[in-house]
């Protein structure tokens, strides 16, 4: 496997060349590639980060930003609640003067959890920890052909990874892993003929490696409804600031009748007066799939509670979460 990254390592703004040198800050960069990569491609991540450590190359430069300035920039990213943890674990880093450099005091960090610590540790430290992301997860359970449905075959997947983790090179064997599953190991056709390790490969001996890891059945996701009030006046429009808790925590959004990912909204509008309908966006969450209707108001007045008007032409720079950001494309539209 090492061998084998050696020559086909993809090249990732992130990332140390196999056995290179790790430069100073190389932990912030890695610890901030952990963070996005999770539930996001690389493709959508690297562009965003790479302006994220042009603006805050250190993490001391990004524990002095405000909440509202991350926030922002993370927009369009999703889960939110990772924006919200980098804040906290950006400011406990620079206050304690640096990274721990330990799997275990990495997990001590605010929002950092067994994967993300033992991450950092084996990459940017050079510990023998075994992060185990879904690439790796799919790797070693076609190896061992774990036949066990997830989630209970994590347990078994991470005691059979650290039997082949190899003393000295935790950094690049996880990432050996990691880009094996993403390009050759992948989670539908795999390219077994291309892989260096098919030898060793029980799940390939079985002559249905895609079977492996065993995946439960998927569940139906409930389907919610809503609503998001676009209030227009003399080229600005009306925004609100979501709760600091719950989906989209802090970010600028419409004002909304208090869907969830549990509860349908309510239908009230935050203004009297008349509404147009403005069409509606989808959008799927973890837990569930909304559908939220855009009304337009006609007329006058201040809509009830806190909020800011936010010109048309600078909308851009509001940072609205995707959701939102595609029902405000609808109402412009």
């Amino acid at each position: 496997m090492l061998d084998w990254y050696a020559g086909h390592a993809r090249s990732l703004p992130w990332r140390v060349p196999p056995g290179g040198e790790r430069p100073a800050g190389h932990a912030y960069r890695v610890w901030l590639s952990e963070v996005m990569l999770q539930q996001t491609t690389v493709a959508a991540v690297r562009p965003r980060w790479e302006a994220w450590v042009a603006r805050w190359p250190t993490v001391e430069d990004l524990a002095s930003a405000s909440d509202e300035e991350i926030m922002a920039a993370w927009a369009g990213l999703g889960y939110y609640a990772r924006a919200r943890n980098l804040v906290k674990a950006a400011r406990a880093v620079a206050e304690r003067g640096g990274f721990p450099q330990s799997e275990a005091g990495l997990r001590e960090l605010p929002g950092l959890g067994d994967y993300t610590a033992a991450a950092i540790a084996a990459i940017a430290f050079g510990e023998d920890a075994v992060p185990v992301d879904a690439n790796v997860e799919r790797v070693v359970a076609r190896l061992f052909a774990v036949d066990e449905p997830l989630p209970k075959a994590r347990k078994a997947i991470r005691a059979e990874a650290a039997t082949i983790w190899p003393e000295g090179r935790a950094g690049d064997f996880v990432q050996a892993a990691m880009d094996l599953g993403a390009t050759i190991c992948t989670a539908r056709d795999p390219k077994c003929l291309l892989c260096p390790v098919r030898e060793h490969c029980e799940g390939y001996r079985t002559g249905e490696p895609e079977r492996f890891p065993v995946k439960p059945p998927r569940k139906a996701k409930p389907e919610r409804r809503g609503a998001a009030f676009w209030i227009e006046r003399d080229g600005a429009v009306w925004l609100v600031r979501r709760p600091e808790t719950g989906m989209m925590g802090g970010m600028r959004a419409l004002p909304d009748d208090g869907w969830t990912a549990r509860v349908d909204g309510s239908g009230e509008a935050p203004l009297d007066g008349e509404w147009e309908d403005a069409g509606a966006v989808t959008h799927t969450f973890t837990h569930a799939r909304l559908t939220l209707a855009v009304k337009r108001h006609r007329g006058e007045g201040k809509p009830s509670g806190d909020g800011e008007w936010w010109l048309l032409d600078r909308l851009d720079e509001a940072g609205l979460p995707t959701l939102f950001a595609k029902a405000a494309d609808r109402a412009i539209a």
